[in-house]
């Protein structure tokens, strides 16, 4: 087990978790339970790790793990270090996170108002329909950025035959082709160490409303698996500007896991 968790309570910043399980979707409103979660998705832990994170009594916690063990979220085993302490994972996958404070006011009349019947563009409805969807459920501070991102995996992992080729440059050129001829957006490379990719004209967020936070987690997901299948590594596409944070750009940082040059 390498790092040990930090005290303190825990101080969410959403209301309510939503995670798929084998047995369903659960709902997980209680902050420490939320706090357990969170660490739990970073790696595994141990049961005195998680004491020290959530910052709560024992017994307490003890009472939130069960909780969450008979729900299905999480399971645990012993830990190969120390077979008298268990080492407690994610079971179940985080699909949401909902939020009265992060509800946001945009009219989605003005998003119709700007479609024209009778386009010759054929992916206009389409761009249209996908962005009604993502500004209903921010008026009703529902974030779906998870599930979003799983969905930009698998269809990175479908695409990447498509666009691969075996020098980085190429297979950039690959992407931002596909983008312009498929009209979701026009990718720039801006530097190469790291690797850095910017969107104009992104289709997911240049018109959705402006709330301070990267929104582009189905690009952020697309792009992770594209270049993990051609670096051969987890790779991450880390989003640092976005439409939705106020730039007339989406700027995405590749970076193979556990460092290296790229090439």
């Amino acid at each position: 087990m390498t790092g040990r968790g930090r005290s303190g309570r825990p101080r969410p910043s959403r209301d309510i978790d939503l995670y798929s399980t084998p047995g369903g979707t659960r709902a997980v409103g209680n902050p420490v339970r939320r706090s357990i979660l969170a660490a739990l998705r970073e790696r595994e832990h141990t049961f005195e790790e998680l004491v020290v994170l959530a910052g709560r009594a024992k017994s307490t916690v003890s009472v939130h793990l069960q909780d969450l063990t008979a729900a299905g979220v999480i399971g645990s085993q012993p830990d190969p270090e120390d077979s008298r302490r268990k080492v407690f994972f994610l079971t179940g996958d985080l699909v949401a996170s909902v939020s009265p404070d992060d509800r946001v006011v945009d009219a989605l009349a003005a998003y119709a108002g700007a479609y024209q019947a009778g386009s010759r563009d054929p992916n206009a409805f389409y761009r249209l329909a996908f962005r009604a969807i993502r500004v209903a459920l921010m008026q009703e501070g529902v974030l779906l950025d998870p599930l979003l991102s799983r969905a930009g995996e698998w269809i990175g992992e479908e695409l990447y035959p498509a666009v691969a080729h075996p020098e980085t440059r190429a297979f950039c050129t690959n992407i931002a082709r596909f983008w312009e001829e498929h009209h979701l957006g026009r990718i720039e490379v801006a530097g190469t160490e790291p690797l850095v990719l910017l969107v104009y004209d992104c289709f997911e967020c240049v018109d959705l409303p402006v709330t301070g936070r990267p929104a582009c987690a189905f690009d952020s997901g697309i792009l992770r698996a594209l270049f993990s299948r051609h670096y051969g590594r987890p790779t991450a596409a880390v989003e640092t500007r976005c439409y939705s944070m106020g730039f007339d750009h989406c700027r995405f940082e590749i970076a193979v896991e556990g460092g290296g040059r790229e090439e």
